[in-house]
């Protein structure tokens, strides 16, 4: 979720009801460079609380001084990032690659434990493949070393994003009886109804939103209330839609300024309006000018056309 999960979507998706949050992953090395971008994205504000500090890396020492320098920031946790499958990250060794070292990886988080006071959670996948799902074992271990929580992605770094989510084994990690920490489960929560089958049928702790939540913020409020009460919220309406797509734009604006903050909003912009009718040519300016002004017309031009 590099470049989404900045301040300005944390901003929305607290309006919404997100109950804990996380930054951007940091790299490790970017951390310890003193590195603008990483740096930049240590900052948190108080309103976003409860929220964790996201950092990756495959060198034992990297990891410990970055968890430092993370700890200092003030979060109320660090989450330790071994389930990014890009490639220039996992084929080093960080991220999923973790999952083709274990010993260094239960080594590695064990020493973050030991450095921080605050509490450190996990968040990895199946396994590297097919035939090496073997998260099972690797939950237990990593519960060994002292984190207070895991998060398990169903897909292995093999897959990528493709294919559907496979919760089967998010399930026999909670069902094991030797786990004694929360097991939060990711992949594919895009509704109310999945998140319901990702507690009732596997039994998780929690669900964390990743990709399901882009461009459709809301999504946190609309499960809550379904979970509590059985009933599905209505689609906000246009308006509702374009005002929250104009305040996320004004704050990655105020944050990251012109034209970087315009840049990482057009994900989010084309996004919010996804299943549009005759969208296209609309989609094209919205995500291509880089003037504030005249994405704030075409935004209401988009409430005119289809209010």
């Amino acid at each position: 979720m590099e470049d989404v999960t900045d301040p300005s979507f944390r901003f929305i998706c607290k309006q919404f009801g997100a109950d804990v949050m996380y930054t951007e992953f940091i790299a490790s090395e970017g951390l310890i460079r003193d590195a603008s971008k990483s740096i930049k994205k240590l900052d948190i504000f108080d309103y976003e609380r409860p929220i964790g500090i996201q950092i990756y890396g495959h060198q034992m020492d990297s990891m410990v001084e970055a968890a430092r320098i993370a700890e200092a920031a003030k979060p109320d946790l660090i989450d330790l990032n071994f389930g990014c499958p890009v490639r220039k990250i996992a084929t080093r060794g960080a991220g999923a690659g973790m999952l083709c070292n274990v010993p260094l990886m239960t080594a590695l988080t064990s020493a973050v434990v030991r450095t921080v006071k605050l509490p450190v959670t996990v968040k990895t996948r199946l396994g590297w493949d097919e035939c090496n799902k073997n998260i099972v074992d690797i939950a237990e271990k990593l519960q060994d070393t002292g984190i207070k929580a895991i998060t398990i992605h169903g897909r292995t770094r093999a897959q990528l994003y493709k294919g559907s989510a496979d919760w089967t084994l998010i399930g026999e990690v909670k069902k094991n009886p030797r786990m004694k920490i929360p097991v939060i489960g990711n992949g594919d929560i895009i509704s109310p109804k999945s998140a319901e089958i990702a507690f009732n049928r596997y039994g998780v702790d929690g669900i964390m939103i990743g990709r399901g939540a882009v461009g459709h913020p809301w999504i946190f409020r609309e499960i809550k209330h379904y979970l509590e009460t059985g009933e599905l919220l209505p689609d906000l309406t246009i308006a509702e839609k374009v005002s929250l797509a104009k305040i996320q734009l004004q704050k990655s604006i105020e944050w990251k300024g012109i034209p970087v903050g315009i840049y990482e909003m057009r994900r989010h912009l084309s996004n919010y309006f996804k299943g549009l009718p005759d969208f296209k040519e609309t989609r094209l300016r919205l995500v291509t000018s880089l003037d504030p002004s005249e994405i704030n017309s075409i935004l209401e031009c988009i409430i005119d056309k289809y209010h």
